[in-house]
């Protein structure tokens, strides 16, 4: 399916570092990442705290859950959802170089009953009446070859974004950029679901920061957190007693 698919995209190429492959859109920067011996290990940690909405459903309706994410990088979140969680997935990618890219360098495995990658604007994509109140996890990571910030960052999009959820749906977000506006995007994303419903953690190292915004606020107590980041941690692998500790509301 492809939608308003520009003829301008960028190259799409690859670098090996060591044990880890990257993928760049014709740039030095680096759009995604995979452990060549270990394709499903989310390598960096700004990926892995993609998945913090994890902390916010009960642990055992995981895999009855749907995982829908607005730009494929290098697959490693659509495979995680996958064949990891074993959730129903989609990823929406505007670019067929980089479809072509993660099943031929990054081991994304073709569309099936649980998977499928659909060619098209996200943007536009997530307007479509099939794609309204589906998602349980909408993971937004739509950066251009410059990464100089979000590609998409209107209270417009963030509404449109908030549409695609359930009730107990959330949505996490990777903001970085040279020239990009913390503070801008969390304003944006507060107007179209609201200053209760928002959530962030501290930048890594790395200078990326993840924002989770709720379509329905709520508070789990630090007891229920811990728990699940317990549980998270012990079926997934992921450091979640550490979001934890570094993932607060942006409005106490």
């Amino acid at each position: 399916m492809a939608k308003n698919v520009s003829l301008a995209l960028p190259e799409v190429n690859f670098s090996d570092d060591g044990p880890i492959r990257h993928l760049h859109l014709d740039s030095i920067w680096i759009q995604g990442s995979m452990l060549v011996d270990a394709p499903l290990v989310l390598v960096h940690e700004y990926i892995q705290r993609m998945m913090a909405w994890l902390l916010f459903v009960e642990p055992d309706t995981v895999a009855k859950r749907q995982a829908l994410q607005l730009g494929l990088g290098a697959a490693s979140l659509t495979k995680f959802c996958h064949k990891v969680v074993r959730m129903k997935t989609a990823a929406i990618e505007i670019n067929p170089q980089v479809v072509a890219a993660c099943r031929g360098w990054f081991k994304l495995p073709q569309d099936n009953s649980r998977l499928q990658v659909v060619l098209a604007d996200a943007s536009q994509e997530i307007r479509q009446p099939r794609c309204l109140g589906t998602g349980d996890a909408l993971e937004v990571g739509l950066y251009d070859q410059e990464a100089a910030g979000p590609v998409f960052d209107s209270v417009e999009f963030y509404t449109d974004c908030r549409n695609t959820l359930t009730e107990e749906g959330c949505m996490t977000v990777n903001l970085f950029g040279r020239m990009s506006s913390f503070q801008r995007s969390v304003d944006n994303m507060a107007a179209a679901f609201g200053k209760d419903a928002i959530w962030a953690f501290k930048a890594t190292r790395e200078g990326n920061t993840v924002v989770l915004a709720q379509r329905t606020p709520r508070r789990p107590s630090r007891a229920v957190l811990l728990a699940r980041a317990d549980t998270i941690q012990r079926q997934w692998g992921l450091p979640a007693d550490k979001w934890v500790r570094v993932f607060k509301p942006v409005v106490a």
